[in-house]
């Protein structure tokens, strides 16, 4: 374990919950422009826009030998403008800063969403598996910037060991995304005919990966599976849910009325994901790292509720 991580976006659910996990292994430092009430006392958390020039401060200040970098912004209904500023620039400024201050490490948390669930995907997609979620949903062409950015910057510096990690879907019950709110979800619309297999992975399983990927010598891409995969209406009948089944044609229409006139926080482009297939490999993780997820499959689909 390095001695010394910065975090961005530590005051995020997944934040707090990684802190709490490696604090008392090693000294942390939070980076977030929200404030972080009920820190450990032991954490140093400095509350800034990664954009702004005083981040630089941070480095200097603490000198963090790793980054883990969770700095990214997922709100559907933020000003796209803001959102991508945030998420490709912000990153760019965080991974120039790890070279200008000798960092030695860099985790950056993508997701398996970037290869997008589409009616032609194969089971198990590899790593290498283009990256074309941007076709039919816009919101995740910064995350798709932004992980092919954190690819070429792994190539053009091969001294410090860059991690990108895309887990499948995080769930658990703190997670604010769009698949724990669906699972949440009493009458759940589902697409007539269609029942695609889904991944999913539990918050703190993800902290793990996080901490995993710390490891000296590990670097590249890898996706970070849960502990197994199951059909959509299984998930929903383990949750007790009642689906409401809407032919494929209508559904889009619904979501996006009932979205707009905020009646659900579930975006219309979300409905690939319950209607077209996106399972992927995470044996390289296995593999290289030794990934083993330590939440059963009942409890992850559980931990929604």
């Amino acid at each position: 374990m390095p001695r010394k991580v910065l975090v961005t976006g530590i005051s995020g659910n997944l934040g707090r919950a990684l802190a709490k996990l490696l604090h008392t292994e090693t000294h942390v430092v939070g980076l977030d422009r929200r404030p972080f009430p009920g820190k450990p006392k032991d954490l140093a958390h400095h509350q800034l826009d990664i954009r702004k020039a005083r981040v630089e401060e941070v480095f200097r200040r603490h000198r963090p030998e790793a980054l883990i970098h969770l700095g990214i912004m997922h709100d559907p209904r933020e000003l796209r403008s803001e959102a991508h500023s945030f998420n490709v620039l912000g990153t760019h400024k965080i991974l120039d800063l790890c070279v200008r201050h000798g960092v030695k490490k860099a985790v950056v948390l993508s997701s398996a969403n970037v290869y997008g669930p589409r009616p032609d995907n194969s089971n198990f997609l590899p790593e290498e598996t283009p990256l074309m979620a941007g076709e039919r949903f816009s919101e995740m062409r910064d995350l798709i910037e932004l992980d092919m950015y954190a690819q070429s910057f792994m190539w053009k510096h091969p001294e410090l060991e860059t991690v990108i990690l895309r887990p499948v879907n995080i769930v658990g019950p703190t997670v604010r995304n769009a698949p724990s709110n669906y699972l949440r979800l009493e009458r759940p619309v589902t697409v007539l005919g269609f029942d695609p297999m889904v991944q999913i992975i539990h918050e703190e399983d993800v902290c793990r990966a996080l901490a995993l990927a710390l490891r000296p010598g590990l670097r590249g891409v890898f996706n970070v599976t849960g502990p197994g995969q199951l059909p959509l209406s299984a998930i929903l009948r383990e949750l007790g849910r009642h689906p409401i089944p809407v032919p494929h044609l209508l559904v889009r229409t619904l979501l996006r009325r009932a979205f707009e006139a905020r009646l659900t926080s579930f975006p219309p482009e979300e409905v690939d994901h319950i209607q077209y297939l996106c399972v992927v490999d995470g044996s390289r993780f296995v593999r290289e790292a030794g990934w083993v997820p330590a939440t059963s499959l009942r409890d992850t689909i559980r931990a929604v509720v």
